[in-house]
């Protein structure tokens, strides 16, 4: 046995390059919202300034990559589509999404725009998505939801995550504190409107960082309060020549074993794949900010696999 181990050894030395495997860690994603499992995507909107981009290939990559997600079930594009048209829902509004989601049976409908794209090297794209809930008594899932906060594991959420959820924290603390402007005959009327009052303690609906800790299980439903905002609002802006997406880009197809030549740069260089892979970015920043990034797995890849 050790002489058959020994030859072993000596022939992958023999081999040369070709014996020493690539060795990367595999990012893992999920769907860490079991509320909205189901979701349709109606046809993205164009809100830039070039007229030729075609806006079925961004929607079929972002419903591709969505799909690809596990613990995701996504309505095919074809389907919604005939659905709007059979019941002439252009999706312009609130009400008019919820119905579609009603009908397509999805906990949560998907509303995206391109409002800047361009084509040429550097290639650019900014996206701008929200999903809003099917049921109305759903209500917005912030940046950091979800997040090991206080807990051994909070040390490691990214530090890009921990501005986000911070600064989106803040917004909303913000908006508390903004003065209304009062209509000037009421100013006139009322003067005593107008004078500051200083309130000890916090204003009732003052957002803390509790808020990124999901709440333990009730044992009655919550009350239901309105809401006609997106639950997730997410808009990200993705240049060819920036270092940070070249280095997810060179990952992302390593694990995709794609045969055409050309390698990552090749990739990102095909405007199909470019749009595919910000959709791809795109998806699993939202996730990863809210609790949908798991353990990352070791893959080994001995030379190619092609």
């Amino acid at each position: 046995m050790r002489t058959w181990f020994a030859i072993a050894c000596l022939t992958l030395l023999c081999s040369g390059c070709a014996a020493i495997p690539e060795v990367r860690d595999k990012p893992i994603y999920h769907n860490p919202f079991p509320q909205l499992a189901r979701v349709a995507i109606v046809p993205f909107n164009n809100q830039s300034d070039v007229p030729t981009l075609d806006m079925d290939e961004v929607t079929l990559a972002y419903y591709g990559e969505l799909q690809s997600i596990r613990g995701f079930e996504v309505v095919p594009v074809g389907v919604v589509m005939r659905a709007m048209q059979a019941s002439n829902n252009n999706g312009t509004d609130v009400e008019q999404l919820r119905a579609l989601g009603k009908m397509l049976g999805a906990d949560a409908v998907v509303v995206g725009s391109v409002t800047d794209y361009t084509p040429y090297y550097p290639k650019r794209l900014t996206l701008a998505i929200n999903w809003y809930s099917t049921n109305p008594g759903f209500h917005p899932i912030p940046p950091g939801y979800g997040l090991p906060w206080g807990t051994a594991g909070e040390e490691f959420i990214p530090e890009s995550h921990v501005w986000e959820a911070e600064f989106a924290l803040a917004r909303e603390q913000l908006a508390t504190q903004t003065p209304a402007e009062p209509d000037l005959d009421d100013r006139i009327e009322n003067p005593e409107k107008n004078e500051q009052i200083a309130v000890e303690g916090l204003p009732p609906n003052w957002p803390d960082p509790s808020g990124f800790i999901p709440d333990a299980p009730r044992t009655q439903p919550p009350p239901m309060l309105q809401q006609d905002g997106p639950i997730i609002s997410q808009i990200r802006s993705y240049s060819e020549n920036d270092s940070n997406l070249t280095e997810r880009a060179e990952q992302y197809y390593f694990f995709l074993d794609d045969a055409r030549n050309g390698g990552w740069q090749g990739f990102l260089d095909r405007s199909n794949d470019f749009i595919r892979f910000c959709c791809y970015s795109h998806i699993t920043e939202m996730l990863s900010l809210r609790g949908g990034a798991g353990e990352s797995q070791l893959a080994i890849r001995w030379g190619e696999s092609r």
